[in-house]
């Protein structure tokens, strides 16, 4: 069937999984180096705890037949290892059916290690990589051109992405309809940038001009994804040039990254398409079953973007095939933050000499200037903006961390920029204080040298100590 594929996507899907292997082993990576202290044997939330209570039906995983920290580590690692030959183009040396089952090993692997992430794989961009991972399956390598449907189902991710970005802004805080969010957006976010300072400073009547062309992006551009090119290709070229300042403006994870991968898929690309025999009968049967399944499943999320009672990041499905997407339905005009403190006195008292414990990616000392881990994901830092919003984020696993760094946790420290006792001398007491952090004037920073400024707001977590925190369990 001439109509099944589209020759002149050859080079834009290229481009497209080499790109999402990239982000493969971006994610794999960060699983392999933070899973012990989050979600090990011994981690905050373990995963044996887990899968005893979660049955397979729900959370389906390789481990909940069974789980030892050393086969995590084989199968993160694993993970990568596929990824990197994946970055190298092994499935176009492979037959069709042999690629489409390498693009079938990255999806199983992470599959199995976001159903038992809980609290630390709770984010969307965990579940975009799996839709977009999925249909990456049926894409096809160099023994066929890219078929139109699998190209038309990325678009349609795509579509739901920035669409459902766009109403939940729009239905959630009135700063979005004001275009005034980003008085405040850049200093509230999760986790700030190196140039997320600068942007805050900008003259407010930018940051309205900002949030306009975000609205645009958002409502008007999804829906051109469909029209006919060259139309098509400005419009997915604009995403990306909006998500390039995104990332320029904070650390989203890959959450940006992978949005501009799938915007590749809708560029057409010049190329001369190599001649190839017409495609395999299994092959377009299998396509079109799978097509007609996964768009049957877009009932849900399309009635979720329907409703006034829109939710973001939302599964259907413990396959994370069809998902629902948003972010910053509001926005903090406040910004917390919980600073841990130990001490090696016993008993404590104010005046001890509490030592601040460092986090690589969240604010913490004044005038420690952010850094860019994006698309790498600080699963920690990221939590800790949660619990400052509210303890109840917090609930499950502070207490984990409090106990694991009175042990001086080896694995627990790693996910630190510093631990402020040496490894064979523990602190005695942990507290931890909710501070209200702002961004340092032009002239503070002059003086001070500091980004941030902060001002205590109360106590957070009262000094404890190991056997305490034993009883309470």
């Amino acid at each position: 069937m001439e109509w099944f594929t589209a020759p002149e996507y050859w080079l834009s899907r290229l481009v497209f999984q080499r790109a999402l292997a990239v982000v493969y082993l971006v994610a794999f990576l960060g699983a392999a180096l933070q899973f012990r202290a989050l979600i090990g044997e011994r981690g905050m939330l373990p995963v044996p705890r887990f899968v005893a209570r979660v049955p397979f039906r729900r959370a389906p995983s390789v481990f909940q037949l069974h789980y030892s920290d050393r086969f995590f580590a084989v199968w993160s690692w694993a993970g990568c290892a596929v990824s990197v030959a994946l970055i190298a183009g092994l499935d176009s040396l492979l037959p069709l059916w042999g690629g489409m089952l390498l693009w079938l090993v990255p999806w199983v692997l992470y599959l199995s290690i976001v159903n038992v992430g809980q609290t630390w794989y709770s984010f969307g961009w965990e579940s975009l990589l799996l839709e977009v991972g999925f249909l990456a399956v049926f894409l096809g390598n160099d023994e066929v051109a890219p078929p139109i449907v699998v190209l038309f189902l990325l678009r349609w991710v795509l579509f739901r992405v920035e669409f459902g970005a766009g109403l939940i802004k729009m239905r959630g805080d009135a700063c979005w309809r004001k275009l005034t969010c980003l008085y405040f957006h850049h200093e509230t976010q999760p986790m700030p940038g190196p140039l997320s300072w600068f942007f805050h400073h900008l003259p407010k009547p930018f940051h309205r001009v900002e949030v306009a062309a975000n609205h645009f992006t958002q409502l008007a551009l999804p829906v051109l994804l469909f029209t006919p090119q060259p139309i098509a290709t400005a419009a997915a070229s604009l995403m990306i040039l909006t998500q390039l300042w995104l990332v320029l403006s904070g650390n989203f994870s890959w959450l940006n990254w992978i949005t501009i991968v799938l915007a590749l898929s809708a560029v057409e690309l010049p190329t001369t398409a190599p001649d190839v025999s017409g495609t395999p009968i299994w092959y377009e049967v299998v396509v079109l079953a799978v097509a007609t399944a996964l768009l049957a499943l877009s009932y849900r999320p399309v009635r979720n973007m329907l409703s006034r009672r829109q939710v973001m990041n939302c599964s259907f499905d413990p396959l994370h095939l069809v998902n629902t997407y948003g972010a910053f339905g509001s926005v903090s005009r406040l910004r917390h933050e919980v600073v841990v403190e130990g001490t090696a006195e016993d008993p404590p008292r104010e005046d001890s000499d509490w030592r601040e414990y460092e986090f690589k990616g969240k604010p913490g000392d004044p005038r420690y200037w952010p850094r860019q881990f994006a698309p790498y994901h600080l699963r920690l830092d990221w939590m800790m903006w949660f619990a400052a919003l509210s303890p109840a984020y917090a609930e499950s696993w502070f207490a984990g961390l409090v106990e694991r760094l009175l042990e001086n946790d080896r694995d627990t420290l790693r996910l630190l920029r510093r631990s402020p006792f040496p490894a064979d001398s523990p602190p005695r007491y942990i507290r931890a204080r909710l501070y209200r952090y702002r961004y340092t004037t032009w002239r503070e920073l002059r003086e001070t040298g500091a980004c941030w400024h902060r001002t205590y707001v109360r106590d957070f977590l009262p000094p404890t100590r190991l056997d305490s925190l034993a009883q309470r369990r």
